[in-house]
């Protein structure tokens, strides 16, 4: 059994794709407290890291905010992970190389680890460390910085004889900002990513954050074309 709980959030009354009501299970009660509040916290966080980066960049710190997140897309997932059993243990995938769509991504993980992350000098462990969140760089803040802040690529491996858990929040820009490159980051400005594993070039992305985003989803999921309507 499970319950919907809506913060009658205009986007949701109107119909936007992608959009809707958080769903919880009545079997956990606690969870939803629990889970919004961990969203509202990674928010805060989450804006807090895109000041910093604003700064970095010779922009002022609330530039995020007032162009791309003044009404962020936010997703919240819990994930988990079935241990690794027999002889194949060590070959055993849980996600395989790929990297986030959007700005920046939190992450929760419990003590079992699994998160490899890719470096010039290939593949290493991002190991839990009590009290930190991982912050994983998205293919959109690659985007809009011209390749100066590189997407992350990443899989996860569950190694363990236990379940693991991970809890990755992810902050996007509103669903209606145009994607146009900072100041001083026009195409061109910074090289790109070069080889990735999708083979796609981030910096020809044009339109709104809703145009991207709905391209990305109906590749995964195309019996999903003709849900998503014109609000």
């Amino acid at each position: 059994m499970h319950r919907w709980r809506c913060w009658c959030d205009p986007r949701v009354q109107a119909g936007w794709p992608l959009h809707g009501a958080n769903l919880f299970s009545a079997d956990v009660p606690e969870l939803e407290a629990a889970a919004l509040r961990f969203m509202r916290e990674a928010e805060r966080a989450g804006h807090a890291i895109l000041s910093g980066i604003a700064l970095s960049l010779g922009l002022r710190a609330t530039y995020f905010r007032d162009v791309y997140t003044a009404r962020p897309t936010l997703l919240f997932r819990i994930f988990e992970y079935p241990p690794a059993v027999g002889p194949e243990r060590d070959e055993a995938w849980g996600v395989g190389e790929h990297t986030d769509y959007g700005l920046l991504t939190l992450l929760a993980q419990d003590r079992h680890g699994g998160l490899e992350v890719k470096s010039p000098g290939g593949w290493i462990a991002a190991p839990p460390i009590e009290g930190a969140l991982v912050c994983n760089i998205g293919d959109m803040l690659d985007r809009l910085t011209g390749g100066f802040y590189r997407s992350t690529p990443h899989r996860v491996r569950n190694r363990s004889s236990h379940t693991r858990l991970s809890f990755p929040f992810f902050l996007d820009p509103s669903f209606e900002a145009e994607i146009v490159p900072l100041p001083g980051h026009a195409e061109g400005t910074h090289p790109g990513n070069g080889e990735r594993w999708d083979n796609a070039d981030l910096h020809r992305i044009r339109g709104t954050y809703r145009d991207y985003l709905l391209g990305k989803v109906v590749k995964v999921f195309p019996e999903l074309v003709n849900a998503l309507e014109e609000p």
